[in-house]
C-alpha cells in the first residue's frame, strides 16, 4: 500500500515559511522555513504566564506539527541569546532531536540552559563565528551580525534555489553599541545589491517614530545620574542586558561606587559574557552579601526583576524578603527598561511597594536616557529597506497593532508586497509573490509543575474556573437501594470561610438531599445519574445565594 502524500510536505517550486510562535504577539518566537520537503527552524522562545495561566510561569509554542515531521527538519538555527527566541529548547528539543546552530555567546547560554536538563549532553550545538555561513539540506544560511540589547545578534540571510530571504531577529542600528560588534551594514548593502526575495522582520517599535537610540547615551546619562543620588543606587535590567551591565559597571567605577550584582540570571549571563570576552569588568563585581556591608552611598546594585517578576531580585527587595539586603527610605532604583505589553500589573505592584518605603523611582518616563530600546525604530526600518530593497516583507515579532504600523511604513518605503502572517499559516513565497497556501495545528503548551500541557485542555479550563468561581467538593454514602446514608459531606474551596458560612452549608447539604428524595427510585441506584442531580443542585444554590457556579466534584460510595 502506497504511503499517503503528506499535503503540508514544503514543494519543490515554491519557499514556505510557516510561523508558530511570534506573530501577532511580542515573545515566544518559532518560524520554520520550508522548502524541497525539508524545514528548517529558527529560534525557539518562550513567553511568560499571567494571572489568566494560573500555576504556568513558562508557555511556549505548541510544535505538534514539526514534532510529526522531525525527520524533515534539518536544523534549528537561533539568532540570539534572548529568552524568546531560545528559551523552550530545554523543554522541545527531545521532541525535535536536530542539530543546533548559533554563535558562540549564543551557544553558551544554550549550554548553561541545559546543564540541568534531562537532555543535557545529547544535544549537538555547532558553533558559528560572528557573520559564520553554513549549507544544509536545500538551505543556505548566513549569519550577519547586528546590534541590540545582547551581545551577538544576528539577521540570517536564508538562500535557497527560489532566492534570499532576510530573517531579521531582533536588531537595532547602533553606531556605538557599547559591547560587541556594530552592525554589519556592508554586508545588508550587499545582501541589497544581489537581490532579496523578502524580509522577514521585526516589528516591535514600527509605531516608534525616529531613531532607537544608542547605548552610549545610557552610559553617559548613568554617568551624571550616579554623580547626583547619595544614597543607594538599584538598577533593575534585563538579566541579558550585558551592555546594560557594563554601563552601570562604568558608571559606578566613575563615580567611586563598587558595583553588586543581584539575581542567579545575571549571574549567570554575565559570567558566560566575561569567559566570551565581552565583560571584562565582571571580575570586580561583588555579590549581595559583599555588598550588603558597603556603606549606602558606595554601592551600585545591578538586579533582575524590571517586569515585576514573583521570583526576581527586585521584587523581593520591595516586600523585605530578600536574604541579603534591605532598602530603606532615600533609595533610588533605576528602571533601565520598557514595560513589555501585559506586565504593567505585576510593575505597579512593585512600584508601589518600593514607594511605600520611601525609595525613589526613576524610570524613562522621567528620564528617557536611562534606557534605550533594542529593537528597530521607524527611521532604522526605513534606512534597512533602503539597503536591501526586499520584492516582499513579512511582518513578524509584534501584535497586530505593530504590524500593520509596520506594512504602512514598507509601503513609503515604496515595497508594493506584504503580508501579516499569524501563527500556523503557510505562507508560500512562489513567482516573486506571497499568499496564504494553509494552516497547519498550532497552539500554546505551558510547563505546569514539571508537566507540559496545552493551555486549551481541560486541565486549565477547570483550573481557571476555579479561580474565578471556587470549587465544592461533594462527598456520600448511600446503599444499593439508592437511600442516603447519613448526611452528605460538602467543602466549599474559595468560597466561604470556616466557620461564619455555616449556614450556607447547611443549606447546600439540604438542597443535596431534597434533590435525591425528588429523583425516581430507579435512577437513584445510577451512580452518573445521582452525581449530575447533585451538581446541578449545588451549583444552582450557590447561584442564587452567592452568584458563583462553582467546579462541582461528586463522589458517591455504595454500602
Amino acid at each position: 500500500m502506497s504511503r499517503k502524500k503528506d499535503q503540508h510536505s514544503p514543494p519543490d517550486d515554491a519557499l514556505w515559511f510557516l510561523p508558530l510562535g511570534g506573530s501577532g504577539e511580542i515573545g515566544m518566537n518559532m518560524n520554520l522555513y520550508g522548502v524541497s520537503g525539508k524545514w528548517l527552524m529558527v529560534d525557539c522562545g518562550v513567553t511568560f504566564g499571567d494571572e489568566t495561566t494560573p500555576g504556568i510561569e513558562v508557555i511556549m509554542p505548541d510544535i505538534t506539527f514539526i514534532e510529526e515531521r522531525r525527520n524533515d527538519l534539518v536544523a534549528l538555527v537561533v539568532t540570539h541569546g534572548h529568552e524568546d527566541h531560545l528559551g523552550a529548547i530545554e523543554y522541545l528539543w527531545s521532541k525535535l532531536q536536530c542539530p543546533i546552530y548559533a554563535t558562540p555567546f549564543t551557544a553558551e547560554l544554550i549550554r548553561s540552559k541545559l546543564a540541568e536538563s534531562n537532555v543535557h549532553g545529547k544535544v549537538r550545538i555547532i558553533e558559528l563565528p560572528i557573520n559564520g555561513k553554513f549549507s544544509l539540506g536545500p538551505f543556505a544560511v548566513e549569519f550577519v551580525n547586528v546590534t541590540h540589547s545582547i551581545p551577538e545578534s544576528n539577521m540570517l540571510a536564508i538562500t535557497t534555489k527560489h532566492g534570499t530571504v532576510l530573517h531579521t531577529g531582533d536588531w537595532k542600528l547602533d553606531p556605538a553599541p557599547q559591547v560587541g560588534k556594530a552592525s554589519n551594514i556592508n554586508r545588508l548593502m550587499e545582501l541589497g545589491k544581489q537581490g532579496v526575495l523578502a524580509v522577514v522582520g521585526d516589528s516591535t517599535n514600527a509605531t516608534v517614530p525616529g531613531h532607537s537610540g544608542s547605548e552610549k547615551t545610557v552610559r553617559e546619562t548613568f554617568i551624571n545620574l550616579f554623580g547626583q543620588i547619595k544614597k543607594r543606587i538599584i538598577v533593575t535590567c534585563f538579566s541579558s542586558n550585558i551592555a546594560r551591565v557594563q554601563s552601570a559597571a562604568v558608571a559606578a567605577a566613575k563615580n567611586k561606587r563598587e558595583l553588586v550584582l543581584v539575581g542567579r540570571s545575571l549571574w549567570r549571563n554575565t559570567e558566560i559574557a566575561d569567559t566570551c570576552g565581552y565583560l571584562p569588568e565582571f571580575r570586580n563585581f561583588l555579590s549581595d552579601r559583599d555588598g550588603a556591608l558597603l556603606p549606602r552611598n558606595k554601592a551600585v546594585y545591578v538586579c533582575t526583576g524590571s517586569q515585576g517578576e514573583v521570583r526576581a531580585a527586585l521584587t523581593r527587595l520591595a516586600a523585605g524578603e530578600h536574604q541579603e539586603l534591605e532598602l530603606e527610605a532615600g533609595d533610588t532604583v533605576i528602571y533601565s527598561s520598557k514595560e513589555i505589553p501585559g506586565n504593567e500589573k505585576p510593575i505597579a505592584r512593585v512600584q508601589n511597594a518600593l514607594l511605600d518605603i520611601g525609595v525613589q523611582i526613576i524610570t524613562e518616563n522621567e528620564m528617557p536616557g536611562v534606557h534605550v530600546s533594542g529593537h528597530p525604530a521607524q527611521d532604522e526600518l526605513t534606512q534597512l529597506y533602503e539597503w536591501v530593497q526586499p520584492k516582499i516583507v513579512i511582518p513578524v515579532h509584534g501584535e497586530l497593532r505593530h504590524q500593520t504600523a509596520h506594512v504602512e511604513l514598507i509601503k513609503r518605503c515604496g515595497i508594493k508586497q506584504s503580508l501579516i502572517p499569524t501563527n500556523g499559516q503557510i505562507i508560500s513565497i512562489k513567482g516573486g509573490k506571497a499568499f496564504v497556501a494553509g494552516e497547519v495545528q498550532h497552539g500554546r503548551l505551558g510547563m505546569d509543575g514539571k508537566a507540559l500541557r496545552p493551555l486549551n485542555n481541560n486541565v486549565m479550563k477547570d483550573r481557571k474556573r476555579i479561580l474565578f468561581n471556587g470549587a465544592a467538593m461533594v462527598s456520600m454514602v448511600m446503599n444499593k437501594g439508592g437511600k442516603v446514608v447519613g448526611r452528605p459531606k460538602v467543602s466549599l474551596l474559595g468560597i466561604v470561610g470556616a466557620e461564619a458560612d455555616m449556614d450556607l452549608l447547611d443549606d447546600v447539604v439540604t438542597a443535596i438531599e431534597v434533590a435525591i428524595e425528588n429523583m425516581p427510585k430507579s435512577t437513584r441506584i445510577d451512580d452518573k445519574a445521582v452525581a449530575h442531580t447533585v451538581m446541578q443542585a449545588v451549583r444552582r444554590i450557590m447561584k442564587d445565594e452567592q452568584g458563583k457556579k462553582p467546579l462541582t466534584e461528586v463522589h458517591i460510595t455504595r454500602v
